[in-house]
């Protein structure tokens, strides 16, 4: 079955995420889990070793600007489940407006962290992070966050928990809470070219770090 951007629209809205074996591997398995990680965005932890990092770095955040460049970083790696056809059908769903990147750059122009993933309705998939440098990702996730509560968004799937995660506030929902609240903010909706103006509409340098 060929990994298109329906399918994986239908799939997601499903409470189903694709994955590869490793980057050189052409099939495609699809993942339910039991236990399913999740991003409360109300109750995102930033320490304050976060917000140093955030005043010493000089960072500057941005959406959409450079999305097959976080997509690429964040395939980058010894191990990873990004092979190419999930790659090409994601580039396919940011061209569509539908996959959004957040993207760190330092003082330097580099890309210093990023993340991406898949927006439907109220609820945000994210699928990967990329960190080029201390906390990067962490930065990253942290403006996304800010970006989401301002659009009105109710649920960030995370699809496991990692103590990278659990650390920012991360927890586990049984698979049939997912679902409801899954389908909850589905329903509900969010406002989207708000959460994903290419520069964020409050303050361009993070409003989350106000």
């Amino acid at each position: 079955m060929r990994l298109t951007p329906e399918l994986i629209v239908r799939a997601y809205a499903g409470g189903v995420f694709p994955m590869a074996e490793t980057a050189d591997d052409p099939e495609i398995h699809w993942f339910e889990p039991r236990v399913r990680g999740v991003l409360p965005l109300e109750d995102f932890h930033v320490s304050r070793s976060l917000r140093r990092s955030r005043r010493r770095g000089g960072f500057r955040f941005s959406c959409d600007t450079d999305f097959d460049g976080v997509l690429a970083a964040c395939a980058d790696r010894p191990i990873t489940w990004i092979n190419h056809e999930i790659a090409s059908a994601f580039r396919a769903l940011h061209a569509r407006g539908i996959a959004h990147s957040i993207e760190l750059r330092a003082a330097d122009g580099s890309l210093a962290g990023g993340v991406y993933g898949l927006a439907l309705g109220g609820a945000f998939f994210a699928e990967s992070m990329v960190s080029r440098v201390t906390d990067g990702s962490k930065l990253a996730l942290a403006e996304l966050v800010a970006r989401l509560r301002r659009g009105g968004f109710r649920l960030v799937d995370t699809q496991y928990l990692t103590p990278h995660l659990q650390s920012l506030g991360g927890t586990e929902m049984p698979r049939h809470r997912y679902r409801a609240a899954l389908q909850a903010a589905l329903e509900a909706g969010a406002d989207h070219a708000r959460a994903f103006a290419p520069v964020n509409p409050d303050a361009p340098d993070g409003a989350f770090w106000s």
